[in-house]
Formats: C-alpha cells, structure tokens, sequence
C-alpha cells in the first residue's frame, strides 16, 4: 500500500470514506514527517498541532457516523502565512507584522474547516506577498523540490514546498500576479489562480486588492478541483468523462514567447505536441493589445501596494529585505491620474482579449520563462534580484491583468510548466479542460 504521505488529497478523502485511513493517524503521521524533516523550517513558519488533532478527531467521528461532509473531510492541508489563523501568529513573511495574533480565522479557513480539512500550519511566503521569486531573508526561503539551493518561487514558496516534498497533501497560497502558479511550476505542481472576487479575502493580509486571489496548490487537478470546492463551499466540478478531441487553443505568441530559457521552451514545444496528439487544435495569435497594459503594470502594482502599506513601512523600514521595500516605496512616484488612465486601458484590453479569443476553449503559454534562481545569486541584490523578479513575473503577471482563471500544468520537464488562461468564473470548465490536458501530458 502506498504510504499514505505519498497519496493524493483525493485518494485520502477516499480512504477515509471507506475506513481504510484513520484520519487522526493521517494527521499525526504528517506532523511527524514535517518535523523530521531536515527542510521543515525552511518550509513552515509554524504548525498548529493541537488544532490539526482536534480538527482530525471530530473528522474519524463524523466518518464513523457516515456523517462526512466534503470529499476531503479529514484531509490535512497547509495555508500561507497571510491567511488569518484565529490565535496563531499570521506575519505574512514580514517583520513589520511580527507577533501578530488574529483572533478569528479568515473566511476561506472557515469554509475549509467547515467542509472538515484539516489545518497543519502556515507556509513561509515571500515578504508580503511582494515577489515572484520566493526569495525571503528575513524569515525563510523555502526550497524547489528540484533544487534545494534555488529558490521555490513567489510568492506561495512554502504552500509548493509543502506539497512537493510531501508535507501535506495540498496548499493553499494566493495569487496576485504569479505567486500561485509560479511555485506550482518550479516545483511541479498543478496551481489555479481563481478569478478576482470568487474567493473571499475576508481575513488574508492585502498586497494588491484589486488582483490578490486565493488558490490551491496540489498534485493533480482532481485535487485541485476539490480543494476549490472546499475554499469555496460549493460543489465540486465533475472531471469525468473529459478528453481534447475537437478542443481549439491559441497559443499567444505576443510577450510570452520572448528570451524563454531551453528548457522551459523545449517543454512547451513538447507539451504542444503531446495535445495535438490527443486531438486539440492549436493555433498562434499575437494579441498586441497587452503591451501597453503590461508595460503598466508595475505602476499599477507599486502604486496599490504603497497605498496599502505605506505607513507601515515608513515607521519600521529597517525591518524589511531592501530589495522588496524599494519595490513597495517605487509607488510613491505615480500620480492618481496616471493610475485610473491605466485601469481605463486594462478594462478595453480585457474586452478586445475575449472578443479576440472567443472561439477558444483556453489559450495557452509557457507557465515561466526562465528555471529557479540560487539563492546565493539572488543575495548579491540590486539589480541581479531587481530583473531576475521581472522576469520570472512577466508570462503569469499577463494573466492577471486578462483577468480569467488560470491553470498552470506541470510539462514532465522538471521545473517547467503549461499554462491554461481561460474566461473569468469559469473555473468548473478550466478544470474539466485541464483534466483533459494533464491526462495527454502524463
């Protein structure tokens, strides 16, 4: 029997279905594993033993009683540091949020612990969340499962180690312009980012509120489009019966396919083969529309960013990693009016970009341009850290400002992954897609 560490959110919920797992025993052995192993402080910031036991308990007695309540009632998971943890430390990565104690659990912690998912602790993340790299001094830089002296990227690094080296079974993270599905690349995982506004960020430490979201990070999309389901306190998408035949995908050209590194452009190259071969059509488009927006973007993100922590910065800016506070204070430098001009262009792209892509089931790119970073090449900073950020953000952050779901697929190329952008809210028909996609990649 495999080990149950090894298996799937799925197969557990599965096992604990049939009695064959004892959700107390899953919940233990996973502790045990996170504090045996020689990588756990550099994933977890901390756990929260006590409530995972109790949490596990009452999951074995409403499995006794036939009483479950989600298919993943019982299943441990863990949860990024900027999820409010009802008297557990929640700091976001930050020293500027040292020792602070929410006293109630935010509202997507609330739906999974309602829907029975287990609470085992809370990942180390990049620096409020303000980085695409993972890279993190002043707390902890999780490692890539592919390379433990490279970073895990950002800013979900520890929701993906969590995962990848089989601390938990699945993660949660946020993304706002990458820090889902950037970790869930460089470390082989599948990650969603969710529509803005599917979610509630009730109780999740802001960075950018008009593009922060919560999504999973996890083995498959099956589990994927359960822990959806339980963030989301709705039924989940029915991922049977999906295939590719008579699928059409664009493959946007435009930005995406510029300077990619070998591998990331040989795994893309392959994994467009392996979807022709089950039978999508695959057709390029340039959309030129996104350049001006993307060229954007890092006003749009300092600016919000610097509104929203700008006195807290000012009072201890001593306490933050240099490079990320630079980035924060960058937003000082726009005018209110330069930023709605660039909200007005975002708006008439996203209108163009589904006119454009209409007859599309998903479009596709490269989930990364380049491989993780060393952390000892990230340390030298300015501007080593400065590009390297900006680069690793450039596809993923593209998505953002589209504004729909996106699924990021791992290619079998380690470190590499596939990108899924489809329409806003259609989380359900993304992931049925990317059933589809994952079973022609295997």
């Amino acid at each position: 029997m495999t080990k149950m560490t090894e298996q799937t959110a799925a197969d557990l919920g599965r096992g604990i279905a049939k009695g064959e797992i004892d959700p107390v025993t899953l919940a233990e052995d996973f502790l045990n594993e996170i504090n045996a192993h020689p990588m756990r402080d550099r994933i977890y910031a901390r756990l929260t033993p006590d409530r995972a036991l109790a949490e596990a308990k009452a999951a074995k007695m409403r499995a006794e009683l036939g009483l479950r309540r989600h298919p993943l009632d019982g299943v441990p998971i863990s949860w990024k540091d900027l999820y409010d943890t009802a008297g557990i430390a929640t700091e976001a990565g930050s020293g500027l949020l040292a020792g602070r104690i929410p006293d109630q659990d935010a509202e997507v912690l609330r739906n999974a612990t309602q829907n029975g998912l287990v609470c085992l602790g809370k990942t180390h993340m990049s620096e409020l969340a303000f980085s695409g790299l993972g890279l993190n001094p002043v707390t902890a830089t999780a490692p890539c499962v592919n390379d433990s002296d490279a970073v895990a990227g950002g800013s979900s690094s520890g929701a993906a180690a969590s995962v990848a080296f089989r601390l938990a079974p699945a993660g949660v993270g946020s993304d706002t312009g990458g820090s889902v599905r950037l970790p869930a690349c460089w470390n082989d995982l599948v990650g969603l980012k969710t529509t803005s506004g599917l979610l509630s960020l009730s109780g999740v430490v802001p960075l950018i509120a008009s593009f922060d979201t919560v999504g999973p990070l996890c083995r498959t999309v099956e589990d994927t489009a359960l822990m959806l389901s339980a963030l989301e306190g709705a039924p989940a998408p029915d991922l049977t019966g999906t295939n590719l035949q008579g699928r059409r995908f664009a493959a946007l050209q435009t930005i995406v396919m510029d300077d990619l590194d070998e591998a990331p452009a040989r795994a893309y190259a392959q994994s467009l083969d392996r979807l022709r071969a089950a039978g999508a059509t695959i057709e390029p488009i340039d959309f030129p529309q996104i350049a001006q927006p993307h060229a954007d973007s890092g006003m749009l993100y300092t600016s919000e960013a610097w509104a929203t922590w700008r006195d807290a910065i000012i009072a201890q800016p001593d306490v933050m990693f240099a490079p990320i506070r630079e980035r924060f204070e960058a937003g000082a430098a726009h005018s209110a009016a330069d930023f709605i001009a660039a909200w007005q262009r975002i708006y008439a792209m996203r209108a163009d970009w589904a006119k454009a892509t209409a007859g599309y089931d998903a479009v596709l790119c490269p989930t990364a341009p380049n491989l993780p970073e060393k952390v000892e090449a990230l340390m030298e900073l300015g501007e080593t850290y400065v590009q390297a950020n900006l680069r690793t953000l450039r596809n993923t952050r593209i998505g953002n400002l589209l504004g729909g779901a996106i699924i990021s697929l791992p290619t079998g190329t380690p470190s590499c992954g596939i990108s899924l952008m489809g329409t806003p809210n259609g989380e359900h028909r993304l992931l049925r897609l990317a059933a589809a996609a994952e079973a022609a990649l295997a």
